[in-house]
């Protein structure tokens, strides 16, 4: 039983305490244990086999015991019980973005509503109106909700994709009938959702290349088996798919399946300009179908008077005139990132302590690392009050006595009140190495309100840089309605950072602003919001994000060396 399953299950288990009306605690206990396993690298099986599961943070012997019972028999009694208690279609409910626990009870203890469908007609037909805490705004939310829901339905988060991805590219490299393999498809363009896999391969024995495929150990259902492609659901429901081509294209198939469709749609016509025509199988002479190049993907866009564009570009976005005139980006690189600046550790609502913290980041080649913990009126994620900062101050000092080539900064994420004021005065934000501010309460604001609210916040001479700046969650909430231009504007002013959060379901900024905020010159900072260590990994997915805005080196705040990082803080 796969990682995946089991997180799944546990995230379930804490829907239905909601809707039970479990104390909160309890619940953010099965969903923190499933936001923990979905990242393992470890297999949890061999973890329940090696009796290990008590090693990971946050698992005591309640919870071990129950996924021990599920990863063992494949089925867990205590949930079974739970869903027997709590009609299905309310877990559905849940999955509305802004629908919450209580207000999905209400629905059904008052209408007795247990279905999307039901829902949407009593909402249209005015019925929840009159309910206690709901009225017209909310009927007109829980409408929008429902639509963003259907909109983002069967599509996954890029890192449980490229998890499956790279597990599947790494089965299929056993395959000695494989002469080239590559991953493909909105994965290979690190695309922040998908609706599926495109894995491509080269051979000259295809039929056997495709029975290797349909062998792997997690697949739920093969739903198409032919000569040179196939089509298989895994048991997480997440659909792959494989081409096999000859060598001599798998170039040309590479570009073609890669995409995207704009992109793909906007290089044919500049072939057919060129007086070739570009397809899966090549790039051939317009007048004589002769074959001219395809094995790599290099030499069909130099063929075409181009630079070779990064996979993640691909999106018609200005790419193929810059690389035209030669004007592409040197994207940034993973390891360009010299350290992280938003960790939690246990000082708010993280799982690890400081010390563990520095010494995986150092361990795994960073040269700093901040730890960011909440602001004293976020009590629902232990905030820090100004005793609680001294403390934290007085260990990381300590700390970084005892540790050679490698600073901890004592930053903060710091809450900015619904006036735009942040949440400590000048006096405390002046104890810690830098500031970022975020916006986690007050999320019903007009645009103007919203706007405002950072453009002031932007203004205390304290303030570094900007925390999930639209406050996205993917899939589950819309981002803020901003101004963009102005917020744009206001931190190129005011030189306040940006960041680009590299949590996966937020990878906010998006890439799309990411790339019109560089135009205006802002500079940016790539954090995990690492709540766990290993979150910590999260870094690839938001320079991905980075890359897919044209972002470079020296655009990111993270990749300078640790003394000019703190002559920027010491200003």
């Amino acid at each position: 039983m796969k990682n995946q399953i089991v997180a799944g299950v546990l995230y379930q288990i804490a829907d239905l305490l909601d809707l039970k009306g479990e104390i909160f605690f309890k619940t953010r206990a099965y969903r923190i244990a499933a936001q923990t396993i979905e990242v393992l690298d470890d297999d949890i099986e061999d973890l329940v086999k090696q009796d290990r599961l008590k090693e990971i943070p946050g698992i005591g012997e309640a919870l071990a015991k129950k996924i021990k019972e599920l990863v063992e028999t494949g089925k867990l009694e205590y949930f079974e019980k739970l869903k027997k208690e709590i009609p299905e279609g309310l877990l559905k409910m849940l999955e509305i973005p802004g629908l919450g626990p209580k207000k999905v009870a209400s629905i059904y203890k008052n209408l007795g509503i247990t279905t999307i469908p039901a829902l949407r007609q009593a909402c249209k037909d005015g019925k929840l109106r009159d309910l206690e805490c709901f009225g017209l705004i909310t009927e007109q939310n829980i409408l929008r909700g429902i639509q963003m829901k259907e909109k983002t339905s069967g599509r996954v988060l890029l890192n449980l994709a490229y998890k499956d991805g790279q597990n599947y590219f790494n089965y299929l490299k056993k395959c000695d009938k494989i002469q080239r393999l590559s991953l493909a498809g909105s994965l290979r363009r690190y695309k922040e959702t998908m609706g599926d896999l495109d894995i491509l391969a080269s051979s000259d024995n295809p039929e056997e290349v495709i029975d290797f495929f349909i062998k792997y150990n997690d697949i739920k259902q093969v739903l198409l088996k032919g000569n040179t492609k196939t089509s298989i659901v895994l048991n997480d429901d997440l659909q792959v798919d494989l081409r096999v081509v000859e060598d001599k294209s798998f170039g040309a198939a590479l570009q073609y399946l890669t995409g995207s469709k704009e992109h793909n749609v906007k290089l044919r016509s500049l072939a057919i300009k060129e007086g070739y025509k570009l397809n899966e199988y090549g790039l051939f002479d317009k007048k004589n179908d002769k074959f001219v190049v395809g094995k790599n993907e290099e030499e069909i866009y130099n063929k075409l008077g181009l630079e070779y564009i990064e996979p993640e570009l691909r999106e018609n976005r200005g790419e193929i005139q810059a690389a035209k005139e030669k004007k592409l980006p040197d994207l940034v690189k993973l390891d360009d990132i010299k350290g992280d600046l938003h960790v939690h550790s246990v000082y708010s609502d993280g799982f690890e302590q400081i010390e563990d913290i520095a010494n995986f980041c150092k361990k795994n080649g960073y040269k700093y690392v901040g730890i960011t913990d909440h602001s004293q009126s976020l009590h629902i994620a232990k905030g820090l009050n100004e005793d609680q900062i001294k403390k934290k101050i007085k260990e990381i000092e300590t700390l970084n006595k005892n540790i050679d080539n490698f600073k901890i900064f004592c930053g903060t994420e710091c809450d900015i009140k619904t006036d735009g004021t942040l949440d400590y005065p000048d006096r405390i934000l002046e104890m810690f190495d830098y500031v970022c501010v975020g916006i986690h309460i007050g999320f019903k604001m007009d645009s103007k309100q919203a706007t405002d609210r950072y453009l002031k916040a932007m203004e205390n001479k304290h303030v570094n840089f900007i925390a999930h700046p639209t406050c996205r969650l993917i899939g589950h909430r819309e981002p803020f309605e901003l101004d963009l231009e102005k917020m744009f504007d206001k931190a190129k002013e005011t030189n306040t950072y940006l960041e680009i959060n590299s949590f996966p379901d937020r990878l906010d900024l998006n890439d799309l602003n990411v790339k019109i905020a560089k135009e205006k010159d802002v500079k940016f900072v790539i954090g995990t919001d690492s709540h766990h260590i290993s979150h910590l990994a999260f870094m690839q997915y938001g320079i991905s994000t980075a890359r897919r805005g044209w972002l470079e080196k020296n655009d990111i705040l993270n990749t300078y060396s640790l003394n000019e990082l703190e002559k920027i803080f010491n200003k």
